[in-house]
């Protein structure tokens, strides 16, 4: 203003209470008029006129700037509900475009104010979909907003059983598979499906029992990490993974007979990034079940059948014919007497038997047990409900055929589904029950009809079944070794089966307590009650030989009932956080478990008549037998903490710890502590690879921790005691001491170490990679003790077994038509696990010399288990052959230094 007085030889003329004189304004004009000047540097702040060389300034009733900025102030206010119109508090309101924002109250309300009149209004809350409204003048106030949840796919987050997290930000070697998967490689139970899936899931089947339907598999994820079942250690398979369904332990057993089409998903959580928050029961490996919730909309009723078809394979076994087995015994010499005077007695023999061979006799026994069989399942899912009350039932029936004639399975279950979401809580409730019933064939084992002659006929000229299919004997006075027919013990009405009933209840309540904050509860009671019954009437042939004073006591009957009992409650608190390039997620647990079991046996002899078969009828207990029972209880309490954490979702961060207590082991090592921590790196998000448009994912992974397990006896660590029921001192009944107490007993530690990489390769093209090395220390196995102490072992931690190796998958769909619902998928895996005992006790070392010595035995015909050092828990022993030496007819054997012999030995045996 001084610069303009100077120039034009005019003066200002103003209220100083209006004008601020203070406030420095620069205008840059040259060679401009005065009207020009006094526009830029007043604009419409003030108006002036020139009066008598005065330049007079006025205040503008209201500039063109306040009348902007008035019509810019815009009240915006609204509430955000869900679809169920339940409001939702702490819900993100954002000026799209600007940092504009605020958030919802707890209820729903809202209120912001805006600099402009027209733009959108962006609404977004975690575990719902994103919305966006288009923000006018004209727009009612309030508003309403509604959010819909979002549905996340399956193999966009890994369900852990405690919480969720995003597949994409985490670091552990976890696999998940949605029942579409499972389905498409197998629909005869959960474990079998994955099996085909994942290469690190290993079910092995028995030799023993085959294809029984009702063995439960030994199933194994990376290799064992206990030492199998030596002297009755363990509780159940030492070596078998966790179950968690819906947030809850399970059996195996209850997975085995689970119905798929109740399956969701399933995560397999093999390193210790994935699986430390389960602490002492997950060294095994964790497989976690999600079962499918009922949606929303009318009543809905959907169906499902199954026909199954199980057909036995004989092809591997090649054995003699009828002819070839006559012969096969005569040039063994069976029919060459010690003495000329019983050479005429087995030539008799011999004829008699070529003499049915000649006339056509070839039995094939193998497949005198066996049939195809045929097996049936049906699944019935009734769901509806609206926003607030949802339910689903589901019924299924299925039952499993075995190739054994009389063998199979049945199971019928029921679940109800029910769920209430009233504002920010949701309570659940799923009730289920299953009746189970498994059938054993009453032709007994197949490996008895594989030593059979084919030379022998099951049946009489009469056409009724044996008893006796043949005898033997070196000599004609001595007593014949006779051989008996199995198929007539079919026709006895015997009793071979189990059964189980079980009953579950699980609630469930989730409180939305603020918006980054989850609060998770969970109660959940299962009561199984089982039993099983063995009957053989006194005709069967494993009476044949009971004679004289046991004749009456032919026939047997046993009989077993037990009751489980499991408690568990958890309380969750789910914490997440996203702000900047920050991604946090927080979770606290606290859980606590009982478990309980019960169990009575008996068993009676003396069932002379078939047709009685209750045991009431007995005439006995078993010849020094006694009713039989135990009861045992655990109780285990736990606090896990975890946190994850991702930086502009390529720098990721895992870290986990929990603390359990349990009263399986000694007091002085009744807690535990077992943590993890895991790094990742998704190179697809670094700007080097943003344009590779070949790579859709590619994240590095790495992990290490602790883990444990604890499938054992519940009493080993404590100072057990048994009265004595056939003796007293002075009318007072004395106990004994049945086992020592070790009050340093502690857990079983495995230190997983793992690192890998998933890849998302082309279109449709997934490779997963992972290396690990397992070390499991504080093996429980015995101690040998000095004999003095009335003992010879009690229990200790003194092993260490090692498991390393790697797994791979690739999956490709290289055609998909989502119109017609058409595809193909190329599926291929690999895996390799080395299991070495890295030390064993002194007590084990005994044990082996004890079973190498029996192995010695001429009629020991089958190989025991045996544990070295260096060696595998699964090693299979045995002398090495040569074959036949076709000039002596010997067999030739390599003795344990490399030499050649014709002398079998035990100590000769390696692996």
């Amino acid at each position: 203003m001084k610069a303009i007085e100077r120039q034009t030889d005019l003066y200002f003329f103003f209220n100083d209470r209006v004008l601020n004189t203070g406030r420095k304004v620069s205008v840059k004009v040259e060679n401009s008029t005065l009207e020009r000047v006094l526009e830029e540097l007043f604009y419409d702040s003030y108006s002036w006129e020139v009066v008598n060389r005065m330049i007079v300034l006025k205040p503008c009733e209201k500039s063109v700037v306040q009348e902007q900025q008035e019509k810019k102030v815009f009240k915006v206010t609204g509430v955000v509900v869900d679809v169920k119109k339940q409001p939702l508090p702490g819900v993100t309101v954002r000026l799209v475009g600007t940092s504009l924002g605020t958030a919802t109250d707890e209820n729903g309300k809202f209120e912001i104010t805006l600099p402009v009149t027209e733009g959108e209004l962006e609404f977004s809350f975690v575990g719902y979909k994103a919305e966006r409204k288009v923000l006018k003048q004209t727009n009612p106030m309030p508003m309403e907003v509604v959010l819909t949840e979002e549905v996340t796919e399956m193999e966009e987050v890994v369900v852990t059983g405690i919480f969720i997290r995003k597949a994409e930000s985490f670091t552990g070697a976890a696999t998940t598979f949605k029942q579409e998967d499972l389905k498409r490689l197998g629909n005869q139970n959960i474990l079998q499906s994955l099996k085909n899936m994942d290469p690190s899931f290993m079910v092995t089947e028995s030799v023993d029992f085959g294809s029984d339907p009702n063995r439960m598999p030994d199933i194994q994820i990376r290799g064992a990490s206990s030492l199998p079942n030596v002297k009755g250690e363990y509780r159940s398979n030492p070596n078998q993974p966790l179950f968690i369904l819906d947030g809850f332990e399970a059996t195996a057993e209850k997975v085995f007979d689970l119905d798929m089409n109740r399956v969701a998903s399933v995560t397999l959580l093999k390193d210790a990034a994935a699986k430390a928050i389960y602490g002492s029961r997950a060294a095994n490996g964790v497989v976690v079940i999600e079962t499918i919730q009922p949606e929303k909309g009318k009543l809905k009723v959907s169906y499902t059948g199954d026909l199954t078809v199980t057909a036995p394979d004989l092809t591997s076994y090649d054995l003699c014919d009828a002819t070839e087995k006559l012969e096969v015994e005569r040039t063994a010499g069976r029919y060459n007497g010690h003495f000329p005077v019983d050479d005429q007695w087995l030539a008799e023999e011999y004829n008699v038997l070529k003499k049915e061979v000649e006339r056509g006799v070839n039995t094939y026994w193998l497949a005198k047990p066996l049939h195809t069989g045929f097996g049936h399942k049906h699944s019935l899912y009734l769901e509806g409900g609206d926003d607030y009350l949802r339910y689903g039932v589901d019924l299924s029936y299925n039952k499993v055929a075995g190739v054994m004639k009389g063998s199979d399975r049945e199971t019928v279950s029921g679940v109800i589904t029910l769920s209430y979401r009233y504002k920010s809580l949701l309570f659940r409730n799923v009730l289920s029950t299953t009746f189970n019933r498994a059938d054993d064939s009453p032709y007994g084992s197949f490996s008895e009809y594989t030593k059979l002659n084919p030379y022998w006929t099951s049946e009489d000229e009469n056409g009724n079944v044996k008893q006796v299919l043949g005898s033997y004997s070196q000599r004609e006075w001595q007593e014949a070794t006779k051989y008996y027919n199995p198929l007539y013990n079919a026709m006895l009405g015997t009793k071979n089966f189990a059964k189980y009933t079980e009953v579950t209840d699980n609630f469930y309540v989730e409180w939305q307590m603020y918006k980054d904050l989850k609060f998770i509860g969970r109660f959940g009671y299962t009561q199984k009650q089982d039993s099983r019954e063995d009957f053989y009437p006194g005709s069967h042939t494993r009476f044949a030989e009971w004679t004289g004073d046991r004749y009456f006591q032919r026939g047997s009957y046993y009989m077993k009932d037990g009751v489980t009992k499991t408690l568990k409650v958890d309380a969750t608190l789910n914490y997440s956080k996203q702000w900047d390039k920050h991604l946090l997620f927080a979770n606290l647990n606290w859980n606590m478990q009982q478990n309980s079991y019960e169990w009575h046996s008996m068993e009676a002899w003396g069932f002379l008549n078939n047709k009685v078969d209750h045991v009431a009828f007995a005439k006995q207990y078993a010849e020094n037998g006694r009713p039989g029972g135990d009861e045992e209880t655990t109780r285990e309490v736990g606090v896990v903490g975890a946190v994850n954490y991702s930086y502009d979702n390529r720098y990721l961060a895992d870290l986990s710890y929990r603390l359990s207590g349990s009263s399986i082991y000694g007091s002085d090592n009744r807690w535990g502590g077992f943590w993890s921590a895991g790094v990742g790196w998704n190179l697809h998000h670094e700007a080097f690879l943003k344009e590779a448009e070949w790579l859709r994912q590619f994240k590095l992974r790495a992990s290490v921790g602790y883990t444990g397990s604890q499938n054992f006896n519940p009493y080993q660590a404590m100072a057990t005691y048994k009265y004595f029921t056939d003796a007293e001192y002075d009318n007072i009944v004395g106990a004994y001491l049945m086992g020592m107490a070790n009050d340093k007993l502690k857990w079983q530690q495995t230190r997983d170490v793992n690192v890998g990489f998933d890849a998302q390769l082309l279109k449709g093209m997934t490779v997963r990679f992972d290396y690990y090395v397992s070390n499991t220390d504080n093996l429980l196995v015995d101690f040998d003790l000095s004999g003095s102490t009335g003992f010879n072992t009690f229990k200790e931690n003194l092993g260490e077994v090692q498991n390393r190796g790697f797994d791979a998958t690739i999956n490709w769909r290289v055609y998909e038509n989502t119109k017609n619902d058409a595809y193909v998928t190329l599926f291929g895996s690999v895996s390799s696990n080395k299991n070495e005992i890295k030390k064993i006790s002194d007590a084990l070392s005994k044990s082996n010399d004890e079973q190498i010595d029996d192995e010695g035995n001429p009629l020991s015909t089958k190989p025991y288990t045996r544990f070295e050092e260096g060696q595998s828990t699964s090693a299979i022993w045995a002398v090495r052959s040569l074959g036949i030496d076709p000039a002596s007819g010997e067999e030739m054997f390599i003795d344990r230094n490399g030499y050649r012999t014709y002398v079998w030995n035990v100590n000769d045996q390696v692996v």
